[in-house]
């Protein structure tokens, strides 16, 4: 298949523009009265999902035909790891704060062209906060370069779920446990921006769930890692990844991986689809 004919920034602008579109429609949604449910997994979906997926679906798809197509919300085919560049989206990240009524949840957008994400969005539409980035030329909030804001003199402030926060308190990490928003997409680029020292998540995160803000982070000079196999690759056959890290301070990190692989472990060699859909502790999630 020929490369595309559109750039990463040509790319990044059909995202920006389908987030705030999609934005609108979830909004709409917010603290009303929306159905919703749980899908096999156990994780919640809603009807504003659902609504923002097709629409996310047509929109970009009409734009790019030729591209193809991995989302939370739609059936998955095999069709998408023949394809040179890939829409990989969460139409609603952070279901579960969404339904809450937390206003954190966000629209995560990215193009995958081999593996690696090239154009990517996280849009918080409550927060009027646009993250986005394109390979290589840095990452932005609200079309300002990302500056990050550093938090002289404190303990790092690092959300963790239960078990990954007594492993790091056993090995003597001084840090202060930091909020846990819904959204693992804007938990991630807090890194980026300041609010957040680190940010991890338990093994069994998908493609939709990082692949904008592995972009953002990478953009911002943030270390991010899945902890057992080092920076994830995006349109595999399976879409799940280890426990990840993302770190702002490079000091942090063997204490940080050591409780994430001691809690988590890692998948053996070979072990295939099976050990990744088992992971043994489920707090912290993300929907």
């Amino acid at each position: 298949m020929p490369a595309p004919a559109t750039t990463y920034s040509d790319d990044l602008e059909l995202l920006r523009s389908s987030a705030v579109a999609a934005g609108i429609i979830a909004s709409s949604f917010f603290r009303r009265d929306v159905k919703s449910w749980h899908k096999e997994n156990a994780s919640p979906v809603s009807e504003a999902d659902i609504l923002v997926d097709r629409y996310l679906a047509n929109a970009l798809l009409q734009a790019r035909p030729d591209y193809g197509w991995l989302s939370e919300e739609t059936v998955d085919h095999p069709s998408r790891l023949d394809c040179e560049r890939v829409f990989v989206v969460d139409p609603i990240d952070g279901t579960r704060g969404f339904l809450r009524g937390e206003d954190s949840w966000t629209v995560s957008l990215a193009v995958v062209e081999h593996g690696v994400p090239v154009a990517g969005v996280v849009y918080a539409p409550m927060r009027d906060e646009m993250y986005d980035a394109v390979r290589g030329e840095g990452a932005r909030l609200n079309s300002q370069p990302i500056r990050r804001t550093r938090r002289a003199g404190a303990a790092p402030l690092i959300p963790a779920p239960g078990a990954v926060h007594q492993e790091m308190q056993a090995a003597g990490l001084d840090y202060t446990r930091g909020p846990a928003y819904p959204s693992l997409a804007y938990r991630l680029v807090q890194v980026a921006t300041g609010k957040l020292d680190a940010a991890v998540a338990r093994r069994g995160s998908q493609d939709w769930d990082i692949a904008a803000a592995a972009l953002i982070l990478a953009e911002s000079e943030i270390d991010f890692a899945d902890v057992c196999v080092g920076f994830p690759h995006f349109n595999k056959r399976d879409v799940r990844h280890g426990a990840l890290a993302a770190l702002s301070d490079m000091s942090l990190k063997p204490l940080v991986h050591a409780a994430l692989i001691k809690v988590y472990g890692c998948p053996a060699p070979d072990a295939g689809d099976a050990e990744l859909s088992t992971p043994s502790h489920t707090d912290l999630t993300d929907g």
